[in-house]
């Protein structure tokens, strides 16, 4: 299990190291974008399946307390493979609840990454169409996530529509 937490730790300390920058939000509606960082806690869980440890993959949980422009919780669960340092990729789906930029309520990011030999290619993390509720219903956009010397900040571009 020690292992299994020190491969997901790696992985996911390689995976946030670089800016990787998302798709912008769709169109329509003026962007706006909102700062702040984050506390983040990722915890090793237990694998659902033989085959999924077999395959040595891990699946983790998600803690997080966003400051700033957004002021929120979220809890997500992740899947990932590689060890980090080498190859892998992880998916997670995180639900944020709380205000953003004044307005409440709550949506589902969905992130997605890979690396190639240590170095993140692609990473993305997106809200999920139509997750948005209460107030930030409509909330279309994608988060660009940074980590300097251990320091979570993120920039959220966004569009709100009204339903």
């Amino acid at each position: 299990m020690k292992s299994r937490m020190h491969t997901a730790s790696a992985l996911l300390a390689g995976l946030w190291l670089a800016v990787i920058a998302t798709p912008a939000p769709a169109q329509g509606s003026p962007t706006m974008h909102a700062q702040g960082s984050f506390d983040v806690k990722v915890k090793p869980q237990q694998a659902d399946n033989p085959e999924a440890k077999a395959a040595q993959l891990t699946r983790l949980s998600i803690d997080k307390q966003f400051h700033g422009a957004l002021e929120a919780t979220s809890t997500g669960e992740m899947l990932a493979s590689g060890d980090g340092a080498g190859s892998g990729a992880y998916v997670a789906l995180e639900k944020v609840t709380g205000s953003l930029q004044g307005r409440k309520g709550s949506f589902v990011l969905l992130h997605s990454a890979v690396m190639t030999q240590g170095t993140p290619q692609h990473w993305s993390v997106t809200v999920v169409p139509d997750s948005g509720t209460d107030q930030l219903r409509g909330l279309a956009g994608a988060m660009t996530i940074t980590i300097i010397d251990g320091k979570h900040d993120y920039d959220f571009a966004y569009t709100l529509s009204t339903p």
